[in-house]
């Protein structure tokens, strides 16, 4: 009898055991579910309650739930919302740098004008009023014929001055009222005119020029020349199949290696023991595309300057890809037919 209790009360220890090891189980599944559950729902949390705020403006607008569809397009939407504010930090660097034309980024999204053909920057100084107001009336024009030529040639024509040593002082003064009467001024607030910053110049012209007007070429002419705008206008037409054309009357000469000389370069050691410079064109006036512009823009703060800056453009150019345009016509001195400009 003793026996059978035994066995009796085992059975029952074993099952109870059982039962409790079952619970046991069942409890640390469902526990590890909860915990799965709620992680996946933390997980999600931003995206829930944004789409909970939408749900609750569509309701309070009266309109109908958000769909499984418009949940996705949402979600995609923040998304790419991300992507484009970070581009747009990054392009905003790039421009900061020089990288990228203020043209691109003033006018991205918005209709693009037509495509000049050229943009014609006149070298000017300080106390060269007379000058200017005689390519007013000889080639350039003002006011409404001065808009006129862009709209119907595609030829934009500015003076190019910087700012005095003494900011603000009558020399400013004059040009700033000269160019409020004119409006035909790029004025280089950042330079400093200076006869031994003519390099200097020429290169912020470029710079200026490329960056805010789109153009097939970009030219620069000294202010005591004159210029046959239709005559200059083909010239440059028959040249629009050279994307990267360095056009103007090229020569070469000799570098002067004594400071005393009116020519002298003090880089005069680069040239070698034949003492020429490399062909380049005069500066009277040459013309380049609009990749050699973008060219100098974007290497603006690496570019070597000479005495000259004749010498400079040319310089600039010649390691490059350039197919350079000896074009008699740009020769002002020789007063061929044809001939696009002529020295004052």
């Amino acid at each position: 009898m003793n026996s059978r209790g035994s066995s009796h009360r085992l059975s029952s220890s074993a099952s109870s055991f059982r039962n409790r090891l079952s619970f046991l189980m069942l409890s640390m599944f469902a526990t590890m579910a909860s915990f799965y559950v709620a992680s996946r729902m933390w997980q999600d949390a931003d995206n829930r309650v944004y789409l909970i705020n939408e749900l609750d403006k569509r309701i309070g607008q009266g309109k109908s739930a958000v769909s499984v569809e418009d949940t996705l397009k949402i979600i995609s939407c923040r998304e790419q919302q991300k992507k484009l504010a970070s581009l747009h930090v990054e392009l905003e660097k790039a421009r900061q740098d020089g990288f990228v034309p203020k043209r691109l980024s003033e006018h991205s999204g918005t209709k693009s004008k037509k495509k000049l053909l050229a943009v014609i920057g006149i070298i000017t100084r300080f106390g060269r009023k007379n000058n200017r107001d005689a390519i007013r009336k000889a080639w350039m024009s003002t006011g409404a014929a001065l808009q006129k030529l862009e709209e119907e040639k595609g030829i934009v024509i500015r003076f190019v001055i910087g700012r005095s040593a003494n900011q603000g002082d009558s020399l400013d003064r004059e040009i700033d009222s000269e160019n409020g009467q004119n409006k035909d001024f790029i004025i280089l607030n950042d330079h400093v005119e200076a006869p031994e910053e003519q390099a200097k110049k020429t290169k912020l012209l470029f710079i200026h020029a490329v960056d805010h007007w789109d153009a097939e070429f970009y030219a620069k002419v000294n202010d005591d020349i004159y210029v046959n705008i239709d005559a200059l206008g083909a010239v440059l037409s028959s040249h629009l199949d050279k994307p990267r054309a360095y056009i103007g009357c090229m020569k070469s000469g000799e570098v002067f290696s004594q400071p005393s000389h009116k020519w002298y370069e003090p880089d005069w050691w680069k040239f070698g023991d034949g003492k020429s410079y490399f062909r380049h064109a005069s500066g009277e006036i040459f013309a380049i595309s609009q990749a050699l512009a973008q060219f100098i823009s974007v290497n603006r703060l690496f570019l070597h300057m000479y005495s000259h800056d004749d010498v400079s453009a040319g310089s600039w150019f010649i390691g490059l890809d350039v197919k350079h345009v000896d074009e008699g016509k740009f020769c002002c001195s020789s007063w061929s037919s044809g001939a696009v400009c002529a020295a004052a």
